[in-house]
């Protein structure tokens, strides 16, 4: 599956945020990369917030614009506010709950965990990154991959209890996704009314 690949900290600087997960040199350079990027007083338009907000959304759950546009769209056909649906149907991707479970440190690292059909969904193999985790549905790590140390370094001293809507079961290695996530629970910094109204357009 496509991926964003190019330079993380760079991103990262552009919206002023570790949306990749910690980083260090953000947490010294915490201003736009480039020649002027400390000096940068230019006045966005207001295209240019929405589009950067989407951007940044895009970034932090690792998705591609075809895949975000699909996303969008489902999320619009739903009934309810369609800015949160966006970020509830983001929330509900699989390699998203492996990072929330603890399963992978970024979710950059979830992904590879699925593709490479390290991950199961009620105990059955399931590779595709963007499958939509139902409510009561259990992930977890395959058997034969539970000693992996990637995964046991990830989930050494996880806070497991910050996530309401996700059960962690340590024996098993494997979390219940209870129900989807309310907007004011999901902690990313994304104002996703201003992705709609970029839609919108």
């Amino acid at each position: 599956m496509a991926r964003y690949i190019g330079p993380k900290t760079k991103i990262a600087r552009k919206f002023g945020e570790a949306i990749f997960g910690p980083d260090k040199v953000l947490s010294k350079k915490n201003y736009p990369p480039g020649q002027h990027g400390n000096n940068r007083r230019k006045k966005t338009s207001e295209y240019g917030i929405q589009l950067r907000e989407k951007q940044k959304a895009k970034y932090t759950y690792g998705v591609l614009e075809k895949q975000f546009h699909i996303i969008y769209e489902r999320a619009r056909r739903a009934s309810g506010v369609t800015g949160v649906i966006l970020l509830q149907m983001l929330e509900s991707r699989l390699d998203n709950l492996v990072f929330r479970m603890g399963i992978a440190p970024t979710r950059a690292a979830a992904r590879q965990l699925v593709n490479h059909k390290h991950i199961t969904v009620d105990g059955k193999v399931v590779n595709i990154p963007s499958y939509q985790v139902k409510p009561g549905q259990v992930v977890g790590v395959r058997e034969k991959d539970k000693s992996m140390e990637v995964i046991q370094n990830s989930l050494s001293g996880f806070n497991h209890s910050k996530y309401p809507w996700i059960e962690w079961n340590a024996s098993t290695l494997s979390g219940t996704y209870l129900h989807i996530p309310e907007r004011e629970d999901i902690p990313e910094n994304i104002k996703e009314h201003l992705i709609v109204e970029l839609y919108s357009k």
